[in-house]
């Protein structure tokens, strides 16, 4: 039908129900919208233009006010601007004496003439725009906008400088033209739900925790909705935003919460789904209760400065500047303990410097990142409360391969020759601001301050004088980024490719910019320096690195390693017929199963969870039979020959025992992995 016809209807609001996302049409929106209206209105051969689908909830009739309330749960974007349209048009007629018009734009599209206060306005806003709904329907030359920033009103004015008494009765043309399919629920005998799951299956752009906050809230009544809402959704959502990039993380939020509930991770476009299987097992007012007790601390590890313990601030900011995201389902539940006093403070500060120790140490070592979230996953639930964080070392320590904690051994060898230059920008910079600020009891602002390559990465000639062709090109060639030929300073750009002497000594109109005046320890042994080469570099190296490893320290106790004796690496055994299977341990993690195929099913999820892609551009694909078709393998005396990779693809099981062990072995070595797979076979 007509858009126009829709809006139009006589004492009916259109309310936008409180789970629905905010209205956040942007310019480019609005611009595409107003072009379309134009075009339809200028051009008479244009009998309709289609503006997509609009789905609402009939709620019946308001007994005591006899309106008519449609509950719109797609299309609230549209509805939204087309009203601020409608009130740009209203406000040209009020400035142009046009009573007729005024008076018809307001009592056909903006409100409702003969109801109460309550039911005045035909669109009925979430709370947050209600306010700013108002200003723009009334507006008034010399009225001006005091609230918060707000999408209504920017999109007002946008519209109100696109349309003028030039065009305004074109653009009246145009809306007139505008056609929809509108779908009509009807509370209790439709399942909303289901339209909102398929439309998001379509494209539209609808985030995980979109479709959860619909799916607790949609079914209820207008009142049990608003109060769900506000006690439990509304500050959860705030909670779980990050106020530095302003963006929104519940969908992440959620996914951490049940990676600890569930034991598993779901992946990132089926936390909806997750959601739904986990929350009927337990009770929705019990998972929002909990959901809303963690959110507090999720807030703060999002947002570090709103901790207002400064110890416990600076490592929070650390951790967020190190993107150590995968720690949060862990490290919301360590908060929690805290917050209860099950840990002092300086046990929390303890196990905050050792994730960054055991996270910082793997970035410079090259270690691989996949084991990470399962690592982080099941940490939580290795903890002692009696040796709380005793467990928390033995457990990271006990990792072994890809899931180590990297020893000082790997850390001293590494930071010889890598590339630290190189490195993201936040990484860096939390690098050399830990080095310089150690055991400082003033701490240094490097914010102002840039990373200094000792020997340049353009030299002047007079280097290679200097150093002679063979040092300068070692130099060069293995310590140019390495972490023994950098330093910070305030003055890069003067100081640039310069000889050591002038870099050391350079006073530049007093301004004192060489090493020889610089408070930094960096540049502290660089004062009395009377050359720069491959001796100087490497004493230097080691001197920053016995520093790296007083701040990123490994725990220093003994433990058992989690890798007995009758633990066996798969690739040493050599077959596995009629063999009993105790448990396995992969990636640091033990696991007991019944059978080899229970092995052979379980380490290729495990990696498919990893990385997919592999398993599609190698050939592990033709060699496990991966197929959409769950009919292609053939059931042989009741056993079922496939399993579910995923939603959408299946695997062939059906083979020997030791044809499922040269399978292990092979995607293994795809995956470089072949010291991560231990087994304990039953005695």
């Amino acid at each position: 039908m007509k858009i126009s016809k829709f809006l139009e209807q006589r004492d009916t609001v259109f309310s936008i129900p409180v789970y629905q996302r905010n209205y956040d049409w942007k310019f480019e929106q609005c611009q595409q919208l107003f072009e379309d209206i134009l075009k339809a209105g200028e051009n008479n051969d244009i009998e309709a233009h289609f503006i997509g689908s609009i789905v609402y909830i009939h709620d019946g009739i308001h007994s005591a006010a006899d309106v008519a309330e449609l509950a719109i749960i797609d299309g609230q974007q549209r509805i939204t601007t087309l009203t601020l349209i409608y009130a740009v048009i209203r406000y040209l007629a009020e400035k142009a004496n046009d009573e007729n018009l005024k008076a018809r734009i307001e009592e056909y599209y903006l409100k409702n003439k003969d109801a109460p206060e309550s039911e005045k306005l035909k669109l009925k806003s979430t709370e947050n725009n209600k306010d700013a709904l108002n200003f723009v329907l009334d507006f008034k030359d010399g009225n001006s906008w005091n609230g918060d920033n707000s999408k209504i009103i920017k999109n007002f004015n946008f519209f109100k400088d696109k349309i003028n008494n030039n065009n305004y009765k074109t653009i009246l043309n145009g809306l007139n033209k505008l056609i929809f399919v509108y779908i009509s629920l009807v509370r209790g005998k439709d399942n909303p739900q289901k339209i909102f799951e398929s439309m998001n299956s379509t494209g539209l752009d609808l985030s995980e925790a979109d479709l959860i906050r619909n799916y607790i809230l949609m079914d209820l009544k207008r009142e049990e909705q608003e109060k769900l809402f506000k006690i439990y959704w509304e500050p959860i959502e705030k909670n779980a935003r990050d106020e530095d990039s302003d963006k929104n993380e519940v969908s992440r939020f959620i996914r951490d919460y049940l990676t600890l509930e569930t034991n598993d991770i779901p992946r990132e476009n089926k936390v909806y789904s997750t959601f739904k299987k986990f929350s009927n097992k337990k009770e929705l007012k019990d998972i929002l209760s909990e959901l809303l007790d963690l959110s507090v601390f999720y807030y703060k590890i999002l947002n570090p400065k709103k901790e207002i313990d400064k110890d416990i601030n600076q490592e929070l900011e650390y951790i967020k500047q190190l993107e150590m995201k995968v720690t949060y389902p862990f490290l919301v539940k360590v908060y929690h303990d805290y917050s209860i006093q099950k840990i002092n403070k300086e046990t929390f500060i303890d196990v905050l410097r050792l994730l960054q120790s055991f996270v910082f140490r793997r970035l410079i070592t090259g270690t691989e990142t996949n084991a990470l979230n399962k690592i982080f996953m099941t940490l939580y639930g290795k903890i002692e409360p009696e040796n709380y964080l005793y467990s928390v070392q033995k457990a990271l320590l006990q990792g072994t391969g890809i899931a180590r904690f990297p020893k000082n051994e790997e850390i001293i060898e590494s930071l010889k020759k890598r590339e630290v230059y190189k490195f993201n920008h936040k990484n860096k910079n939390y690098l050399f601001k830990n080095l310089e600020n150690h055991n400082n009891k003033e701490l240094v602002s490097i914010e102002d301050l840039t990373i200094e390559h000792i020997f340049p990465q353009n030299p002047d000639p007079k280097w290679f004088k200097e150093l002679g062709k063979d040092g300068y090109e070692f130099i060069k060639e293995n310590y140019l980024h390495a972490i023994g030929n950098l330093t910070l300073s305030g003055n890069n750009g003067s100081l640039g490719n310069k000889s050591f002497i002038e870099k050391r000594d350079m006073n530049d109109k007093g301004g004192e910019q060489g090493y020889k005046y610089s408070r930094l320890y960096l540049n502290r042994d660089l004062q009395t320096l009377e050359k720069w080469n491959i001796t100087e570099i490497e004493k230097r190296t080691k001197k920053l690195t016995d520093r790296f490893l007083e701040i990123w320290a490994i725990p220093n106790i003994k433990i058992d390693s989690i890798i007995e004796k009758n633990e066996i690496n798969i690739f040493e055994i050599e077959s596995l017929e009629n063999k009993k299977i105790e448990y396995y341990i992969f990636l640091g993690q033990k696991n007991h199963v019944k059978s080899v195929v229970d092995v052979f099913k379980s380490i290729i999820k495990q990696l498919f969870e990893l990385e997919p892609e592999k398993f599609f551009n190698t050939e592990i694909k033709q060699k496990i039979k991966i197929t959409t078709d769950e009919n292609e393998f053939k059931v042989t005396s009741g056993i079922r020959a496939h399993e579910k990779l995923n939603d959408e693809y299946y695997f062939c099981v059906h083979y020997s025992n030791n044809d499922k062990l040269k399978l292990i072995k092979l995607i293994l070595e795809i995956f470089d992995y072949e010291d991560e797979l231990f087994i304990k076979f039953t005695e």
